[in-house]
């Protein structure tokens, strides 16, 4: 018997039907589907209707429950994903300048020339 390639998938490779999702999650259908509608959480759509959800989509469903467990409101949790967005935006950028900054790649600058 031949031995077989491992299987890997991209964590954000939408994989998960709603009922998966919800019990990896550890929530109701139902409460996924007010998510999605409200935006906390956008599955990718197949065939018009079904929501097929991701690895990371899973995580971030369980940081929501955890939040809302933690006493936060809907609105309290968009606000905080929000920001953790906004974060890493601009941890990514921070690290780009850092990059740029100690490159040791050789800049020529030639002015325009003035006739």
């Amino acid at each position: 018997m031949s031995e077989r390639p491992a299987f890997n998938v991209a964590p954000d490779t939408p994989v998960y039907a709603i009922s998966i999702a919800a019990q990896l999650a550890g929530l109701h259908p139902q409460t996924l589907r007010q998510y999605d509608r409200l935006g906390l959480v956008s599955p990718k759509r197949v065939g018009g209707r079904n929501r097929l959800y991701s690895a990371d989509d899973i995580s971030r469903l369980r940081e929501i429950a955890d939040l809302s467990a933690e006493g936060l409101s809907l609105e309290g949790i968009r606000r905080v994903l929000a920001l953790e967005g906004e974060v890493k935006r601009l941890r990514g950028r921070l690290a780009e300048y850092h990059r740029e900054k100690t490159s040791t790649a050789l800049v020529v600058w030639r002015p325009k020339r003035t006739k």
